[in-house]
């Protein structure tokens, strides 16, 4: 085994993520499980527009499911080993269980079954440079961001992103340029099959530990995915994050990588100094050598600072024709990602946004950017707990997280892929914030439904209400808007309710 492949130090997967990856016209007929979750229709979408024919199927029918339709990719609805009929490869995720029947009897005919990693790095095998964006916090938005910039820089990039930019058609593309950026996820240990040319890594911090089990299995993941970039390939590590920082430095000291850092601290190669991050516009300079470029965002937040300080350093390498301050000048034309610190609207004068922060470092960058926001006004974070495992694992750090809110609703925690252990509720991070700030107001509302009409109850005019989770608690700002919209929605002020 050559010291570029990327299984040391990883834990067990039912995946070889070291495996070659097949060529799209090696892949015979394709058919996707989950095909409607926007992860996998974006292979799906990948995959056909490399020429493989590909069909897929999900639970129940949606839009996402109706779009694939119109592009020519054949969808069903339920699961059904009649599906595999003809198929040559099946493409799941790791959230699919091997009991699942199409997946049961793709093994047991023994068709070509390869993870949605793998799927996606054979759609974009032949693409000419690759920029893969990794780290527990911030890829979304800085793979979008480079996505986006490319986009209007005309350069017709391809991407495969975990949200929808707003400047976008969808959250994954072909393009007919010779870039890809591809979100690399790590919750799995998948982000090491794609080979970037260029990579990111935003932050390295204790997350997945569902997966990985420690700290340090997380930073030998990340090691073996700096492996696998190129020979004579681009790293660009965010140095205000500790875990970023180590890993840069342990890859200085392989001679095939170019290594760049960013952030606040004197030595980047790219540093934002400056930073004016209050309201919804942050601005910095951007110092790239002797020059400096100053730079001011559409979307609120000192997190995006750094992370467009990331894409500058990346795209001045990838396009290499093209100067850092053009860079510059079209990240400030950026205007978010769906469920990002997304606006969903205004009624009564509380202001809604949703956000899918669900780690603790991510529910403090939200909380952070809503207290810059709202200025005098109330912050009101309405939190819905993602996986039992990190529940448990991280309810002191979303306590402390979370304490920054004037008020925080808590509901119960969204499964996704896990059965609930025992004493195991989102009722464990209310504790946790009242530990943290003992005269916090905290609601525990453990019914979803319940949470429009509570949150309704308490908001008046001033607020800023931001729903976070990555689960379903993105429903509730529409209704609570409607709520707030209906006469006697509620007190002008909220008479105060017991913390505990």
């Amino acid at each position: 085994m050559s010291d570029r492949e990327p299984s040391v130090g990883l834990p067990r997967s039912r995946w070889d993520f070291t495996a070659d990856v097949p060529q799209p016209g090696e892949l015979g007929r394709v058919h996707v499980l989950a095909v409607g979750g926007a992860g996998m229709s974006g292979v799906a979408r990948l995959l056909a527009a490399a020429g493989a024919p590909v069909s897929g199927c999900d639970a129940k029918d949606s839009a996402t499911l109706q779009a694939l339709s119109r592009l020519g990719i054949g969808v069903g609805v339920g699961h059904d080993v009649a599906h595999l009929d003809g198929v040559d490869t099946l493409v799941v995720s790791s959230a699919i269980r091997e009991v699942n029947p199409e997946l049961a009897a793709a093994r047991a005919r023994g068709l070509r079954v390869l993870h949605r990693s793998q799927g996606l790095a054979s759609a974009v095998a032949d693409t000419a440079c690759r920029i893969a964006v990794a780290g527990a916090n911030g890829k979304t938005t800085t793979a979008s961001m480079l996505a986006v910039a490319l986009h209007l820089a005309g350069r017709d990039p391809g991407y495969v992103l975990g949200g929808e930019p707003a400047q976008l058609t969808g959250n994954a593309a072909r393009g007919a340029g010779g870039e890809t950026v591809i979100e690399a996820d790590e919750s799995d240990g998948s982000f090491v099959v794609y080979r970037p040319h260029v990579a990111i890594v935003t932050s390295v911090q204790p997350d997945h530990l569902d997966f990985y089990g420690d700290l340090e299995a997380v930073h030998a993941a990340y090691r073996a995915f700096v492996t696998t970039i190129e020979p004579g390939g681009l790293l660009v590590v965010c140095t205000d994050d500790p875990g970023a920082a180590a890993l840069g430095d342990w890859a200085r000291r392989r001679s095939d990588l170019r290594v760049l850092g960013y952030g606040t601290g004197e030595g980047c190669d790219v540093r934002l100094v400056d930073v004016r991050d209050t309201g919804p516009n942050p601005s910095a300079d951007v110092q790239v050598g002797d020059a400096a470029y100053p730079m001011r965002l559409g979307v609120p937040g000192r997190h995006n600072l750094l992370n467009a300080a990331g894409a500058v350093a990346a795209l001045s390498h990838a396009v290499p024709d093209t100067g850092p301050g053009t860079w510059v000048q079209l990240l400030g034309r950026f205007t978010g990602v769906a469920r990002r610190f997304e606006r969903v609207g205004e009624r009564a004068g509380v202001v809604v946004v949703d956000d899918y922060a669900h780690n603790p470092a991510k529910v403090a960058a939200v909380v952070a950017t809503g207290r810059a926001v709202v200025g005098a006004g109330r912050l009101v974070v309405v939190f819905q707990p993602h996986l039992y495992s990190r529940t448990r694992d991280f309810a002191a750090e979303f306590g402390q997280a979370l304490a920054g809110a004037d008020v925080v609703v808590l509901t119960d925690v969204y499964a996704a892929r896990e059965d609930p252990l025992p004493g195991v509720t989102g009722e464990l991070v209310a504790d946790a914030v009242r530990a943290r700030r003992p005269d916090a107001d905290v609601r525990w509302v453990p019914e979803l439904a319940d949470l429009p009409t509570v949150v309704a109850g308490l908001a008046h005019a001033g607020d800023l209400v931001v729903t976070v989770g990555a689960g379903d608690v993105t429903v509730v700002g529409p209704r609570l808007l409607e709520l707030l919209g209906s006469p006697g929605a509620g007190p002008a002020r909220p008479e105060p309710e017991p913390t505990s």
